[in-house]
């Protein structure tokens, strides 16, 4: 993305929102004279909207005068930033040695089959995001999907519609 995509914003994004573009600029000017003025604007942008959309980078970039690949190798490098938006409910499956070799695959087919959508992405009524995750330290438990932080153990393909149901609920 460049800084002419600044002209092209989505009109979706939270830089074209009268209450959430104020929280980016407050961000910005709390925090453009501080050592280490990217990551600190970068988690209170990510904590205030939950993403750090390719637009927001720019403009983030632009306004501490940074080069723009060092604001999107942040928010690349630490997988906690997303550039989108997540759902209401996040569903993570595990992809450790044991969750992967105990099924975890065929729980994520089994998930995009039912939501007919693919990991990294959100239903389109924005209420279930779909992501993968390391170790969670719960390998006993094996195969594990996290929902809405809430560990989820010995789960398999034909138990999803319930996990799911209940998220839904």
């Amino acid at each position: 993305m460049t800084t002419k995509a600044l002209k092209d914003i989505p009109a979706n994004d939270p830089l074209k929102s009268e209450d959430l573009k104020p929280l980016i600029d407050k961000a910005i000017a709390e925090n453009k004279d501080r050592p280490g003025a990217v990551m600190l604007v970068l988690n209170e942008v990510q904590s205030k909207i939950g993403h750090v959309s390719p637009c927001m980078q720019v403009y983030i970039a632009q306004n501490l005068n940074v080069p723009l690949g060092q604001v999107h190798g942040v928010v690349t490098f630490y997988s906690f930033f997303k550039t989108k938006p997540r759902g209401k409910h996040t569903i993570k499956f595990c992809l450790g040695t044991a969750c992967y070799v105990a099924g975890t695959p065929q729980l994520v087919e089994k998930a995009k089959q039912m939501l007919n959508i693919g990991l990294g992405d959100t239903t389109p009524d924005g209420q279930i995001t779909l992501e993968e995750c390391r170790c969670v330290g719960a390998c006993s438990q094996a195969p594990v999907v996290v929902v809405n932080e809430e560990v989820q153990g010995k789960l398999r393909p034909n138990k999803f519609p319930q996990v799911l149901k209940k998220v839904q609920g």
